[in-house]
């Protein structure tokens, strides 16, 4: 059987993060979304989105990407939410019998503002 190899990035809330003025995270939300936006239009990321409900609080979002591990680690350690310590990017390969999964190009929110249109 082929597989087809993938990286994730698992974001997670660290358990002490810094506490910040609510209008600090806001632009933190905004610049982590810039930036995601950003390796999406590099197309680098496949899927990526925020988790709903989890039963880990400190689980946050999930991304899959077309590159190494090492380099995913390597643009997520620029993420602004990672660099202030409100994030942290867990990365590891995933395999999947080849064909599973079929990604599309979709559009991703650069702001909060973008993502709370619905546009």
């Amino acid at each position: 059987m082929r597989f087809d190899q993938h990286t994730v990035v698992l974001l997670t809330r660290p358990s002490d993060p810094p506490e910040l003025p609510q209008d600090a995270i806001d632009r933190l939300r905004d610049a982590h979304l810039a930036h995601q936006a950003g390796l999406v239009q590099q197309g680098l990321v496949l899927a990526a989105g925020p988790f709903l409900h989890p039963d880990d609080e400190q689980l946050r979002g999930f991304v899959v990407l077309s590159i190494a591990p090492d380099e995913a680690r390597a643009l997520f350690a620029n993420d602004p939410a990672v660099r202030a310590g409100r994030l942290v990017a867990r990365v590891t390969s995933w395999l999947l019998p080849e064909g599973t999964l079929r990604f599309e190009s979709v559009p991703v929110p650069q702001s909060m503002l973008e993502a709370a249109s619905g546009d």
